[in-house]
């Protein structure tokens, strides 16, 4: 752009300087000099104006990306981790997955990120934060607004550039939409002795990304990091720990602790009025490792894992990220808490072949009750439910990247659940042997 304006100007000069020698025989006036010193000094201007409006066009990013896919499930009425709930006489379905679309304007030392979403579910708000970058060590970083939260590994690795194409059930249940409000602090060493070290931490609603703060607690989320490159063996190792460390009210004076007086697992209520508008902790402990080296001569290969534990507030019927408020910030429902230890875990690996191929693999397991076993589940009086089985699903597939643009996916979910109580009954029942949920995905992105 500038290499244009600059022969933008040498040619209107050298067409000035034409006209001008077409006649040397005349001298030039005092008023074909100013007329021409003015015309001279109005291009200057429109090409100020020009350089100002091309850089701060220049600063602006826009990318995005796209992904359309088909799914094909083993059975309809299924609830997946691969893309939601299959309805009853659903098992083959086309989707846009994610359509997005991200605007960041960076300036020297500071930079605005939007990103939407736009599906056929409608459209709806991905990103919307502010980061400032120190100016004098550049190792210092403050965001606020909605952003990734800073837990693990899984939550911050894009969608666009993830190999699988869902996260894991753990990650889907503990931190549905990966994102909150809120606002964080970075420590990011450049170089130095502890340029291998990275934190990340901050305090957030606690009440999701698209709702309002909804009670008088903060949650503080944080990840505390390393990244050792191990050049002459052609490999490096990032590692982490993560620490979820929240509240939330209880909107009853009902809550449920697993209870083994008798020598049987139940839920056991304490009603004790105190309950009602009390707190309930909300807390999550991780640690993850991916590793990233050249083994083999056909590609790079990448093994990464995590592992979460902790203990999460639910409903009888929920073990997912517990909100008791609607998104008005009245209460939805004054339902009894049940309180469960979890855990959850997974290991992917992903083989790159060439330029253009990779075979990944996965598999994960996540128990929302583990002092639970699936055994318990449906014996009468226990009050334990599917809620409270244990899920194993392995995940195996291809990515063809057809060119810098488009990759195509075909993945395939092999889920197995723990099995009930042979004495269980109603909606339990079909517990007692694995749920038909397998699910084929093929997918079509197009990023840019």
């Amino acid at each position: 752009m500038n290499q244009r304006i600059l022969l933008c100007v040498f040619g209107i000069l050298f067409a000035s300087g034409g006209a001008l020698a077409q006649d040397t025989s005349r001298a030039v006036s005092r008023e074909e000099y100013e007329e021409t010193e003015g015309t001279l000094e109005g291009i200057g201007e429109t090409l100020a104006a020009i350089k100002s409006t091309v850089d701060a066009l220049s600063k602006l990013k826009i990318s995005g990306y796209v992904q359309s896919q088909y799914q094909v499930a083993e059975s309809g009425g299924i609830v997946s981790a691969a893309g939601g709930i299959f309805p009853s006489d659903v098992k083959s379905r086309f989707v846009v997955r994610r359509g997005r679309i991200k605007f960041n304007y960076v300036a020297d030392f500071s930079q605005y990120v939007l990103q939407i979403d736009v599906t056929q579910n409608g459209v709806g708000i991905k990103d919307a934060y502010v980061s400032i970058l120190d100016p004098w060590e550049k190792t210092f970083g403050f965001t606020a607004g909605i952003f990734d939260r800073p837990f693990g590994f899984e939550i911050g690795y894009s969608s666009g550039s993830r190999e699988m194409p869902e996260r894991t059930r753990v990650t889907q249940l503990l931190l549905p939409g990966e994102r909150e409000l809120g606002a964080k602090i970075e420590i990011l060493p450049q170089d130095g002795p502890l340029s291998f070290f990275n934190l990340r931490a901050g305090v957030f609603n606690g009440v999701l990304n698209t709702a309002n703060e909804n009670n008088g607690f903060k949650d503080f989320i944080g990840r505390m990091g390393v990244q050792l490159p191990f050049r002459e063996e052609n490999l490096e190792i990032d590692a982490g720990v993560s620490l979820y460390s929240g509240k939330v009210t209880n909107t009853s004076k009902f809550v449920y602790s697993v209870d083994p007086s008798g020598g049987v697992n139940r839920f056991a209520v304490d009603s004790s009025a105190s309950n009602l508008g009390g707190s309930l902790g909300r807390v999550y402990y991780g640690t993850d490792l991916q590793l990233y080296c050249d083994l083999l001569p056909i590609g790079g290969t990448s093994l990464r894992g995590e592992y979460i534990t902790g203990t999460q507030p639910g409903s009888s019927v929920l073990n997912v990220f517990y909100n008791p408020y609607g998104s008005g910030g009245v209460i939805s429902a004054s339902l009894p808490v049940y309180m469960r230890k979890f855990t959850g875990w997974y290991v992917s690996l992903v083989q790159n072949l060439g330029g253009s191929h990779q075979l990944i693999a996965r598999y994960d397991e996540f128990d929302p009750n583990t002092e639970v076993a699936g055994a318990e589940v449906g014996v009468p009086g226990s009050n334990f439910n599917d809620t409270d089985l244990r899920y194993y699903t392995l995940g195996v597939g291809w990515v063809f990247h057809f060119d810098a643009n488009v990759k195509f996916t075909f993945y395939y979910d092999v889920v197995t659940n723990e099995k009930t109580a042979e004495t269980a009954t109603g909606s339990l029942a079909a517990y007692k042997n694995d749920i038909h949920d397998n699910v084929f995905i093929f997918r079509t992105q197009f990023r840019f």
